[in-house]
């Protein structure tokens, strides 16, 4: 039998153990890469097509360096939060229930934007963290403020569709 013909449970029992050796050697953490090695197989099982597959360990490094990208990403978006929180005086700090739910909300909404392309993302970036006004993006972008009024209008329906979720 070719690895193209394995079941899901057959090509998780052959390859897991080199995903987990591979991502373990990534993280530095065995409790981190176990979780991702499962979040790998995970993903597959959710493909809303059988891939076939040839080249199994290549495929699922390619699913597995998404995971990994993600979880860093997540990472890091955890850290400013908790860095801006770290600047608070302790009476407005928030809950740690408080704290989750943000973070919930901040992955959700960077999902959201990172879905969009890559000029509607910049503007809406622009726009919200560092407060330019539409114009001052227009002359920075080099694009007509008509361009940036659009941009927002499809940054701002992706994340309004993320809190309506």
């Amino acid at each position: 039998m070719s690895s193209k013909d394995l079941p899901l449970a057959d090509l998780y029992v052959e390859h897991q153990p080199w995903l987990f050796g591979w991502l373990r050697r990534k993280l530095g953490c065995g409790e981190q890469a176990a979780d991702l090695a499962q979040d790998t197989f995970v993903q597959l099982m959710a493909a809303e097509q059988v891939v076939q597959m040839h080249e199994p360990r290549a495929y699922l490094t390619v699913i597995a360096k998404r995971v990994l990208f993600n979880h860093w990403r997540r990472r890091d978006l955890e850290q400013a939060y908790l860095d801006a929180l770290a600047v608070l005086p302790e009476e407005y700090a928030p809950s740690a229930e408080q704290r989750m739910l943000v973070m919930e909300a901040l992955e959700q909404l960077d999902h959201a934007l990172d879905a969009l392309p890559f000029k509607v993302k910049q503007v809406f970036l622009l726009n919200q963290l560092q407060e330019l006004t539409y114009s001052e993006i227009s002359a920075q972008l080099a694009m007509p403020v008509i361009t940036v009024r659009r941009y927002m209008k499809q940054a701002i329906r992706a994340c309004c569709l993320v809190s309506s979720d």
